[in-house]
């Protein structure tokens, strides 16, 4: 996300601040106007966009434009059209507000057993995953990732990532999720679909980090980060390539370190130190 106090909470429960939010309620009613769609209560889940029930069977969204992590929210769900993620109904660009189909029952995958989050999850992914090219419209990461780390600090962990990360040769020619978890895993009918992507192009390896360190309130062990990247190795994907990311990403994610937290309790730095 681009950085910039005048858009996020400083400390829990996170998110955009009220100046924001308002902004953006005032956008949601103006095109839940003029798409003549009945604006409902809004999703107190919806912590970094304006996110509100749109009649009964849709879902209006409004990005900030401070998260330019999600400028092509609404490509990848286009892309995607309905297979694996929620369906977009509707996209207007230039006030980045998107009309989505609600997802029913709609619950998230923190429920499951770990071992039916591994399963639905590597399912769900398998149909994110697919042949993308950088620019078109998505970025690609390696455009990203030095940056994200430089934002981490002088830490000695961050000096570890990015020395992991000199390793690496990020490749490009896949669509990812950019923020794939639990949380982000709805059910839908018989199905499970993906909401919120941050969508760049990259490898799946990139992906399955974030689940390391999910759901809100995991304490992740080395056993638990062992068995996930195992999963995803049984799947198909290179196990010392996730192990990598995961240091790359739970590095840059993790720190700073956010308020009241230490390094022992942050789940992402828990995760870098479970593989180093």
């Amino acid at each position: 996300m681009t950085e910039g106090e005048s858009a996020w909470l400083a400390a829990a429960p996170w998110g955009i601040n009220d100046r924001v939010r308002s902004r953006l309620a005032a956008t949601a009613h103006e095109v839940a106007a003029e798409w003549n769609v009945e604006l409902g209560e809004m999703i107190a889940a919806g912590r970094f966009s304006y996110i509100a029930l749109a009649g009964d069977d849709a879902i209006l969204k409004v990005v900030p434009v401070e998260d330019d992590e999600a400028d092509h929210e609404a490509d990848a769900l286009a892309a995607l059209a309905g297979d694996g993620a929620v369906r977009l109904l509707r996209h207007d660009r230039a006030r980045r507000a998107m009309l989505i189909e609600r997802a029913r029952p709609g619950y998230d995958a923190s429920g499951l057993s770990e071992y039916e989050a591994m399963r639905v999850a590597s399912s769900a992914a398998r149909k994110f995953w697919r042949p993308a090219a950088r620019g078109r419209p998505f970025r690609w990461i390696g455009d990203l990732v030095p940056r994200w780390l430089d934002n981490a600090g002088d830490h000695y962990l961050v000096r570890q990532a990015k020395e992991i990360y000199a390793t690496m040769r990020p490749a490009d020619a896949t669509l990812v999720h950019g923020d794939f978890h639990h949380h982000n895993l709805l059910s839908n009918g018989d199905r499970w679909v993906v909401i919120d992507p941050k969508p760049m192009v990259g490898e799946p390896e990139f992906d399955v980090p974030t689940l390391l360190w999910n759901p809100i309130g995991h304490q992740p062990t080395k056993d638990s980060v062992d068995r996930w990247i195992g999963a995803f190795a049984d799947a198909g994907l290179d196990a010392n390539l996730v192990r990598k990311w995961a240091i790359v990403r739970g590095t840059y994610q993790g720190l700073p370190l956010a308020q009241g937290e230490t390094a022992e309790t942050s789940p992402q730095l828990r995760v870098v130190r479970a593989l180093l």
